[in-house]
């Protein structure tokens, strides 16, 4: 909820990191107060703790079960995008990602438990107060403004604090990543809900709800502020320096490392691509579109740039490995643990193909609660570190720092939006040659598909594939899901044909149908609604899809 009461509650959890990795400190709930940001080493605290804790992991809006932003928030994303599935019913989760039917080879249906009522009809039952934290929609929400309620101060901080050496450097770093994440917090808003809130203003609100592609505008300005604020400082390696000091030292690791301007304005450029590429359906994608991104895939994230990722700590301060998606799905057995891994993205995986041989063992099949379903029925987990192959890309290890979770863009996801771009505006060979080489790069082991002479039609299932694979864990699987048309009736054009599934006796279907049906945009929260009613004029707060 975005009100002042609300505010009220997250002036008092912002919290403070001490730098020291051998003795992560979270300092008491009460500390920093905005008054402390006042100081060089308040705001260094600050923005450790108003973003990766009261933007990621406050309590305030977690659960045991389904975890904070990185695994909760996040993961009903998955779920919709059917790489992982559930049958834990906290939050009504089991029913966000729960197809309208499923039908089997043997002709066999088998309906959404709730049937009659749809996903749809779900959410709206559910997107009431009155639910209060059992609300599916209310998690994002609260936690996408919670961090922007963080930079807002960050901003109007740097504006008056005395900095030490090269002060305009250092300014010029709080502004740059208070704007970078501010406009990731918008993209995330734009990109979920109907409509959202622009709000500049520490602990305050308003009630004019402007639409999705408002949103998405207003995260590209705060996008292009970072920029600019980073272009300005006068001394790179100093700005580069204090970007460091804002951000958790055992978060800078390996891709994890404090961005330079440059870097920082990659990053920018393959989130503002992402922003374009996920908003429109594939079908309205016009060649103006395609071209836009790849003017900002171009000058996107390489395989060398430094970008935003968290891993987890030893004790668990910020995040423990069960506080990712990847973390709430390893095991070693099938369903052994909140997510479950989906047949349907198994499938995504070519023969031979040893990102599967590395990542994916078939245990005992889980055959779990049927009255809720049975997409949610598997014969796979994750393997925890790893098989051990060397030079291919490992999607789980608990390992305390072990495993970089990338918490916005990364070089795969930039250069599928460039291979995808090429290959709807007639470059076809050219995107097939992307693909193999992020299939090398993650040391898939696959054959080319490039020069192989490939239609339209087969290059853009070889880009879904490998999509489905790549961008997998991070919150992004639905936005493709959607804009492909899948997650539509079946009536529409939408659902998935030639789907694997297990049946509740164990059998598996090859050939299985899966009427998705899912709301596209979501219903700004009730819990917002409630406390912060629309004034006049402002966009709806409804989605019309019924």
């Amino acid at each position: 909820m975005m009100n002042k009461k609300h505010f009220a509650i997250i002036a008092a959890v912002v919290l403070g990191i001490s730098s020291c990795k051998k003795d992560l400190a979270v300092e008491n709930p009460n500390s920093p107060t905005p008054e402390s940001v006042s100081t060089e080493s308040g705001i260094i605290q600050f923005a450790r703790g108003g973003v990766y804790i009261n933007g990621f992991r406050d309590a305030k809006y977690s659960d045991g079960v389904f975890g904070p932003f990185w695994a909760g928030a996040t993961g009903f994303h998955e779920m919709m995008g059917d790489v992982i599935t559930c049958d834990a019913a906290n939050a009504f989760m089991n029913q966000i990602g729960c197809p309208e039917y499923v039908k089997h080879d043997d002709g066999s249906t088998v309906l959404n438990p709730n049937s009659p009522n749809t996903q749809i009809l779900q959410i709206r039952n559910n997107n009431v107060n009155a639910q209060a934290g059992n609300n599916t929609l209310y998690y994002e929400w609260a936690y996408m403004y919670n961090l922007v309620s963080s930079c807002n101060l960050m901003l109007e901080k740097a504006e008056s604090v005395e900095f030490s050496g090269d002060a305009a450097s250092k300014k010029a770093a709080v502004i740059a990543l208070a704007n970078w994440w501010k406009g990731f917090a918008y993209s995330r808003i734009g990109s979920t809900y109907y409509a959202g809130l622009l709000n500049d203003t520490y602990l305050s609100t308003n009630g004019n709800y402007v639409s999705k592609e408002r949103m998405i505008e207003e995260a590209g300005i705060s996008l292009d502020k970072a920029v600019a604020a980073a272009k300005s400082a006068p001394n790179a390696a100093n700005f580069t320096d204090f970007i460091a000091q804002m951000i958790p030292e055992f978060f800078l690791v390996g891709k994890g490392q404090a961005v330079t301007p440059d870097m920082l304005e990659r990053n920018v450029n393959t989130l503002k691509a992402r922003n374009i590429l996920v908003n429109k359906t594939t079908a309205t994608m016009a060649a103006a579109d395609w071209n836009s991104i790849l003017s900002l895939v171009n000058n996107g994230i390489t395989a060398t740039d430094h970008i935003f990722i968290a891993t987890s700590d030893e004790r668990g301060d910020l995040y423990s490995a069960n506080q990712f998606i990847t973390g709430k799905t390893q095991s070693s057995l099938a369903g052994g643990n909140t997510y479950k891994i989906s047949e349907r993205w198994v499938q995504e995986f070519k023969p031979g193909d040893k990102r599967m041989e590395n990542n994916l063992v078939e245990t005992t099949p889980y055959l779990g609660q049927a009255d809720r379903g049975n997409s949610h029925f598997t014969r796979y987990a994750l393997i925890n570190q790893g098989a051990g192959l060397d030079n291919v890309v490992v999607y789980a290890n608990t390992d305390p720092g072990a495993y970089e979770f990338h918490l916005a863009g990364d070089y795969e996801e930039n250069e599928l939006m460039k291979a995808e771009a090429l290959i709807n505006t007639g470059k076809i060979d050219e995107g097939l040659a992307i693909i193999d080489a992020v299939r090398t790069y993650q040391g898939a082991g696959l054959a080319a598909v490039s020069g192989t002479g490939l239609s339209l039609a087969a290059a853009k299932e070889e880009l879904r594939r490998e999509r489905r694979i790549v961008i997998a864990f991070r919150g992004l699987s639905f936005y493709d899901a959607r804009r492909w048309g899948i997650t539509e009736p079946i009536s529409a054009g939408g659902g998935r044909t030639g789907a694997i599934a297990v049946k509740n006796t164990g059998a598996v279907s090859t050939n299985a149908t899966f009427e998705y049906n899912y709301l596209d945009y979501w219903d700004v929260p009730g819990n917002e609604i409630t406390y912060n009613p629309p004034l006049d004029g402002s966009a709806p707060v409804v989605n019309p899809k019924q």
